[in-house]
Formats: structure tokens, C-alpha cells, sequence
């Protein structure tokens, strides 16, 4: 069911490919290879006169049994496509079945022999384009038809699996699942202007929808695919959320909400690698773990079981709004009521700070800073024992659980809820560049852009549709945002990390779940809570929410405001552009407000600095400035 690793391609019209063979089989491995950490086994590539696809499997990556050959079909009437993908098929069974009872698997093969290649595929020449709504799963899928000239980059419905794109001057379009991928091409070169600066500065760690911060690049958008010709680019939406009248009852919703929340879970819960959970202790991971484990059980296996600390956490841990307590008493609990094998995993100031670079070599962007650096770090150590991990991910997303859902200013506020503080986001920049980038002006842009885009019913309530903007924009923003950190740190680190929640039928059910239902009696995830019950032990289902822990330790904010000024007192860093080292250093001396983030719950004052250092590697090893 897991697919490659990682995948990149090109094609022109107006070039022959098959001319030079050697030449652009050489280009489609450095693009699939450029990643240094990926030891790969091997780089598979299919060229022909006007497309080159190709898709590489990193050490370790590979399966006893696993076909992981490109696959080539080639049909009664000449028919002729490749694929080229990463990611899974959750219900791919469903699919074999269906293909074989249908008659379309071809003399000589079985049904349940398919690849998930060949699902695809074959499912594709029967049914055309549109097979891809049959899937549930996460991809990145690449598709060639030879017969009709035709390519087709397709994204899953919510984005989590990568995928871009650029299209140069030579009408040549080259696309990756890593930035650094693009611009491993020779004709494709790395470019930040203004808008790219505005993304990082006033939208970041999170980023627009299609936009991939550098010029002239782009990502596929989240259940959309493009189709590219001799008639050029064309885009096309094949799934997008709806507005529907919600017309179960209480009790049905309850009902309906737990059996879509099972099936997700145990649908991901089979693999042909070994499978364990990220366990935090609050309710979804708990929700996750405890039937995972179940499943285990069912085949007399013990699930194993992960959960993160910090060092000097339960020494320096403070209580704030967001993060009322420490997590470990319930990942006690919860391990023992669900019969896990499990191990905590610790995070050192010094792992903390050297990740914040790799976390920006497996996003090719700055991101969230230390949030994204140890849970790099963390996967890294959990796939010395496994190599798929599920987790609790999108479950406050598509519930309602994070504060600012239940706040009245979120109702009100005229900008994204989790990033409100623009003024810690300036304050160390020097004055002209306060002047020249309209950073607040472009958040407020892309918040426009996205609420206007909100589906809602005909003659909708303002309240109502108020909530549905604030459902539409976690889900395309601040959702986006976590997913993306998940899916990279667990590529980066060689493992597969599964998100049950954010399974589509889930996230289009609960779209259209009245507020009333999802908080009912005013209780954060109630639905949740209620769907819940008898399969998680009373304290966890009625645990308020504690978000994914970060580091207080003194130290750690102190090493981060030295390098920052050793790179500051370096002639030729490149921040040196950007920063006020007189501001700098007041901001270092300064006490740091832990409660009070410039973007979600979790990044703050040290967050801010650890930003910045990943924003200076970034100018160096990415940007061409």
C-alpha cells in the first residue's frame, strides 16, 4: 500500500527527449536524488519523446515482495500510460475487487496480485481521469498517457502528499515532490521577490494555497488535478467541499461521526511495514492508539506506542492558557489501558537546534521553528522501530477544539484567528523593510481571499456562516500547516505518518455538523467526546486539550539568542538584510511571553528567534538572494 519515496518529471512539445537519453535520464535522477540524506537504492525513470518521469526508493524504504517498478500498460488499442507516484491507497482491497469483478484486470493477472500502480492505472484507462474519486488516500500522482499526448499531476483531496511545479521559458513544465527537486532541473532556478518574502514574513510557518513562496513555482492545489498538452495547462477541481443541510439527529450524528472515525482508523491501521502511534495523552492520539490497539490484538500482536518530552520538562515547565499541563500522567494511563508497548523519547536542547536546519532541508521553506525541529528529531528515533506511525493530527481542525473557535473575538476578528500578534512579527526588521513589504495588508489579503471562497447554504444564518469561515480557514490554513510538518518529518526520517482524522469523508461530514453539535452544552469536541465514549477511559475522554509539548528550558532560548548574534556579527549572513541587531538584542534581553504566540498556540518569543535562524540557512542554502 506505501508508494514511493519521492518522484520529479518534465515534458515539452517542443523538445524530443528520446534524442538525448543519456542527457535527460541523468537530469531525472538529480532530480529524484537530490535530497543528500536519501541513501536510494535505485532511481527508476520512463522516457519518452515528450515526457520523463522517474521516482526513487530510499534505503530501507523498500518491502520483501514489494514491485516497485515503473508501471507501463500497454492495451488492446495501443493504449499506453505510466505512472509515477507517491503515497497510499487506503481502500485499495475495495479497488482490486471492484477492477476484478468488472473484468478489467488483464489475462495472466489477479485481482489481488495489483500493485497500487496498476490499480491506478488500469482503473485510469477504463474509466478515464475521473477514476482518481474512487481512491481514499494520500498521493502525489503523476500520470503519462502516451496515446494522447497527455499529462496529468494529481494531488489528494486535502494536500498532504507535495507537488509542484513550474512551467520555464523553453514551455517546459518540471515537477516534483520537493522543491529542491525543481531546481535540480538546469532550466529551473530558485527566485524570491517581494510576494515570496511577504509569504515567509507575514504568513509563515503556514502559506498560501499554490503558492510555493519562490517565482514562477507553484504546487498543485489540494484536490485538483492538472491536465498539460499540446493545448498547454489546464486546472480541474475533482473534489471541493460542499455546504449541506446537516439533518440527523444528536444521536444519529453520534452514531455516524463514530463509524466514519473506526473505519478511518482501522482502514489505516493495515500495513506491510511495521505499525505503531504517536501517543500524547489527550484525547485524539488516545482515540487512535486505543483502537489501533485493538486491532493488534484481534491478530495477538502488541501495538507499540511513542510519546515526546523535552529535557528539563517537568522542570521547567509553565502553565499558561494554551498549555495547561504536562502530558505524561496520561500517556501513563492511556498505554496501560490500551495495552501498548511503550517508550518515551527525549528532545536535548542540542537535537532541538541542529534540527531547526534539517527541518528546513526536509521543507526547502523556514517552518515552525522547534515545533517542526523535534518532531524531525522524534521521528527519526521512532523509525528505528517502525515505519508507519499514526497519529491524533486534524482531529481539533475539523472538531473545533483549538481556543480560538470558542472565543467571541474569532467571530469578530477581521484576520486569522491563530495569528494575531503582526507586531511581533515586525520587530526586529529594519525600518525600510517595514516600509517596503506590506505585511499586514497581505495577510489581510489572503484572510479575504480564503472566506470569500467559503461554501455556505443559501439563506445561512451570519453566525453560522461565520463558523463555516472559521471551519474553511483551519482547514485550508492552519490544518494545511500541521500536515505538511507531519508529512516531511516523517519522509525526511524514512517513516510513513498516517492522519485518520483528516480522512475526506470525515473532514465533509463534519462540515456540515451545526457548531451546537460539535460543542454541545459548550464542552471543547463534545462530539468527539460523546463518539468516543466506552472506548476511551473517562479521565482522557474528558481531558482539556493540551497541545503538541514544546521545550521551556532556559538554555535552549539562551543558545538560540547567541547564534543568532554570532550570525548577526558575521559580515555577508544574509539576515544581516533584514534584522536590526540593536532590536535584536533588546528582544534577546528581554523577557519572552510563553503565553502569548505570534502564530498558533505554540510559537512565541524564543520560537521567534529560532525562526529567524532558520530563515538565514534558508537564504543560504535554498534562496538565491
Amino acid at each position: 500500500m506505501i508508494s514511493q519515496c519521492g518522484i520529479a518529471g518534465f515534458s515539452s512539445f517542443k523538445q524530443d527527449f528520446a534524442e538525448s537519453t543519456e542527457k535527460f535520464r541523468r537530469i531525472l535522477t538529480e532530480m529524484c536524488g537530490v535530497p543528500v540524506r536519501r541513501k536510494t537504492e535505485e532511481t527508476q525513470s520512463v522516457l519518452s519523446a515528450h515526457c520523463a518521469l522517474a521516482h526513487t526508493i530510499p534505503s530501507g524504504d523498500k518491502r520483501p515482495g514489494e514491485d516497485t517498478r515503473q508501471c507501463t500498460y500497454v492495451g488492446d488499442a495501443g493504449k499506453q500510460a505510466v505512472i509515477s507516484w507517491n503515497g497510499e491507497i487506503y481502500n485499495l482491497e475495495e479497488l482490486k475487487r471492484e477492477l476484478g469483478h468488472e473484468g478489467i484486470v488483464p489475462d495472466g493477472k489477479r485481482a489481488e496480485d495489483l500493485t497500487a500502480s496498476e490499480v491506478l492505472l488500469f482503473g485510469y484507462l477504463r474509466y478515464g481521469i475521473a477514476y482518481i474519486e474512487k481512491t481514499n488516500g494520500v498521493f502525489a500522482i503523476s500520470l503519462w498517457d502516451e496515446a494522447k499526448e497527455e499529462l496529468y499531476l494529481i494531488r489528494d483531496r486535502l494536500g498532504i502528499k507535495p507537488l509542484f511545479y513550474g512551467v520555464n521559458n523553453d514551455s517546459t513544465i518540471v515537477y516534483s515532490s520537493e522543491l529542491k527537486g525543481i531546481f535540480a532541473h538546469p532550466q529551473m532556478q530558485p527566485s524570491l521577490s517581494d510576494e515570496g518574502l511577504c509569504e515567509v514574513l507575514a504568513l509563515g510557518p503556514a502559506r498560501s494555497c499554490g503558492k510555493a513562496v519562490f517565482d514562477g513555482i507553484k504546487d498543485v492545489l489540494p484536490g485538483h488535478f492538472l491536465r498539460w498538452s499540446r493545448d498547454g495547462l489546464s486546472e480541474h477541481a475533482y473534489w471541493k467541499l460542499k455546504a449541506r443541510e446537516h439533518e440527523e439527529s444528536w444521536e444519529e450524528t453520534v452514531e455516524h461521526c463514530r463509524y466514519l472515525l473506526l473505519d478511518a482508523v482501522k482502514m489505516q491501521t493495515k500495513a506491510d511495514a511495521p505499525v505503531c502511534s504517536l501517543l500524547s495523552g489527550g484525547i485524539d492520539s488516545s482515540f487512535v492508539t486505543a483502537v489501533c490497539a485493538e486491532e493488534f490484538r484481534k491478530e495477538g500482536k502488541v501495538l507499540d506506542t511513542f510519546s515526546f518530552e523535552f529535557e528539563g520538562s517537568r522542570e521547567y515547565f509553565r502553565a499558561n492558557a494554551f498549555q495547561p499541563s504536562l502530558d505524561r500522567p496520561y500517556v501513563d494511563q492511556m498505554a496501560a489501558f490500551a495495552g501498548t508497548n511503550h517508550r518515551y523519547l527525549e528532545c536535548g536542547n542540542s537535537q532541538l537546534i541542529e534540527n531547526l536546519y534539517r527541518a528546513v532541508d526536509a521543507r526547502d521553506l523556514p517552518n515552525m521553528a522547534d515545533v517542526e525541529s523535534s518532531i524531525l528529531y522524534f521521528c527519526s528515533l521512532v523509525s528505528d522501530y517502525s515505519k508507519v506511525a499514526l497519529t491524533g493530527e486534524c482531529a481539533d481542525e475539523i472538531f473545533g477544539g483549538y481556543p480560538w473557535f470558542h472565543k467571541e473575538e474569532a467571530l469578530t476578528k477581521d484576520g486569522f484567528p491563530w495569528s494575531t500578534d503582526m507586531e511581533t512579527r515586525c520587530c526586529l526588521l529594519k525600518e525600510e523593510w517595514t516600509k517596503r513589504l506590506p505585511l499586514a495588508d497581505y495577510a489581510h489579503e489572503a484572510y479575504a481571499a480564503s472566506v470569500a471562497e467559503t461554501p455556505k447554504l443559501d439563506g445561512e444564518d451570519a453566525i453560522s456562516g461565520r463558523r463555516r469561515e472559521i471551519a474553511c480557514l483551519n482547514l485550508r490554513w492552519f490544518m494545511m500547516t500541521l500536515l505538511e510538518r507531519m508529512d516531511r518529518a516523517a519522509m525526511y526520517s524514512g517513516i510513513t505518518a498516517r492522519v485518520p482524522f483528516a480522512d475526506y469523508r470525515i473532514v465533509e461530514y463534519l462540515y456540515n455538523v451545526p457548531w451546537e453539535m460539535k460543542a454541545k452544552d459548550g464542552v471543547p469536541k463534545a462530539l468527539l467526546r460523546h463518539a468516543a465514549e466506552g472506548i476511551l477511559p473517562e479521565e482522557i475522554l474528558w481531558r482539556k486539550k493540551n497541545p503538541y509539548p514544546k521545550t521551556y528550558h532556559p538554555e535552549y532560548e539562551r543558545r538560540l539568542g547567541q547564534q543568532l548574534l554570532r550570525i548577526l556579527d558575521k559580515k555577508g549572513s544574509p539576515v544581516n538584510e533584514f534584522l536590526d541587531a540593536d532590536k535584536v538584542r533588546h528582544f534577546i534581553e528581554s523577557p519572552k511571553d510563553y503565553g502569548k504566540p505570534w502564530y498558533g498556540q505554540l510559537m512565541a518569543g524564543p520560537q521567534l528567534l529560532a525562526y529567524w535562524l532558520q530563515m538565514n540557512y534558508w537564504f543560504e542554502k535554498v534562496c538565491k538572494m
